[in-house]
C-alpha cells in the first residue's frame, strides 16, 4: 500500500487509482482508512478514492509529542499529501475528527475543495463534551492509556457504550481492530488537540462549496453541532440518519451510502468534466 513523505512523516493512504474525480475520505479519532471499507464499494466506480491514515493512526508514522497532533497539523498533512500525489481539486468527506480536519483544510485552501461532506463532527467542542464530568472522563481515559495501553482504553469505552452497540458483533470487532492500530501518543495528543482546537463557527460562512452535513440520530453530542454547521454554511444540506450513532458509515452503511452517493451525484452532475 502506498506511503508518502509529508511534513517529514511517512503517511499511509489507500488509493483506488481510478480515473474518476478524486474523493478524499478523512477518518476520525482512533480510526484509520479502513473506516470507509463499507463506503468504498458504492463510490469507487465513479470516483478515485483517496483515504489516508492520519499521523499516529493505522499504518502512518507515529510521532510522540503531544503537540504533534494539533488539528492544524493534521489538516496540513492532508493538504500536502494531496499535492504530493498530484491532486489539485477534490471532493472532501470527513468523519468526526476527520470532519474537523476537513473544515480546517477547506478554510485554509478553499481552491482545492469542490464539495464538502461533514459526518458526525463539529465546528467547536460540543457543549455536552465540555461539561466537567465529560472532561474528567476523558482525562481518566488518557491516564489509562498512559499506564495500561490502548487495549485497556478500548475495553473501558466498550463497557460504557450503548448496549445496542455492544450487541453488534461486526461493529465491535471492526471498532476494536481499528482502535488498536492507534498509538498511545496519538490517543493522548489527539484528545488534547480536539479539546483545545480553535472554534471555526464564525468562519463557516466562508465555505462556499456544496456541503452535506450528516449525523446519526443517536449521536447526542453532535446533533446540535450538526445543526449549527448547517445553519452557518449557506446552502448546505443536513441529513439525520435514523438508527445510527456516531459512525453511520459503519452502523447503517446502506442508508449512509444512499445519502452520500445522492449528494455527490447531484454535485458532480453540475461539475465541469
Amino acid at each position: 500500500m502506498p506511503h508518502a513523505t509529508v511534513n517529514g512523516l511517512s503517511i499511509h493512504y489507500r488509493d483506488s487509482g481510478g480515473d474518476g474525480f478524486p474523493l478524499v475520505l478523512a477518518h476520525g479519532f482512533t480510526g484509520n482508512s479502513r473506516n470507509w471499507a463499507l463506503t468504498a464499494p458504492a463510490l469507487r466506480e465513479k470516483f478515485r478514492l483517496i483515504s489516508p491514515d492520519h499521523r499516529g493512526h493505522g499504518l502512518s508514522a507515529r510521532p510522540t509529542a503531544r503537540e504533534d497532533y494539533d488539528l492544524d497539523l493534521l489538516a496540513d498533512d492532508l493538504y500536502q499529501l494531496l499535492l504530493s500525489i498530484g491532486i489539485g481539486s477534490c471532493y472532501l468527506a470527513g468523519h468526526s475528527m476527520g470532519g474537523m480536519v476537513a473544515q480546517l483544510l477547506t478554510l485554509a485552501h478553499p481552491d482545492i475543495v469542490r464539495a464538502l461532506v461533514l459526518v458526525d463532527t463539529a465546528a467547536e467542542l460540543p457543549r455536552s463534551l465540555a461539561a466537567k464530568e465529560r472532561y474528567q472522563e476523558r482525562q481518566r481515559l488518557v491516564k489509562l492509556a498512559e499506564e495500561q495501553g490502548m487495549e485497556a482504553v478500548f475495553e473501558e469505552q466498550l463497557r460504557a457504550a450503548d448496549p445496542r452497540v455492544r450487541e453488534n458483533e461486526f461493529f465491535v470487532r471492526t471498532w476494536r481492530e481499528q482502535f488498536l492500530m492507534t498509538s498511545v501518543h496519538a490517543y493522548i495528543g489527539g484528545a488534547h488537540g480536539m479539546s483545545t482546537r480553535r472554534p471555526v463557527v464564525d468562519r463557516l460562512g466562508e465555505i462556499k462549496v456544496p456541503t452535506l452535513v450528516i449525523c446519526g440520530e443517536k449521536d447526542e453530542p453532535f446533533l446540535q453541532a450538526s445543526h449549527v454547521m448547517h445553519e452557518n454554511i449557506a446552502g448546505s444540506e443536513l441529513v439525520i440518519i435514523a438508527g445510527a450513532g456516531h459512525s453511520p458509515q459503519i452502523e447503517t452503511p446502506g442508508e449512509f451510502n444512499r445519502v452520500l452517493v445522492g449528494f455527490l451525484d447531484r454535485v458532480h452532475a453540475g461539475a465541469p468534466a
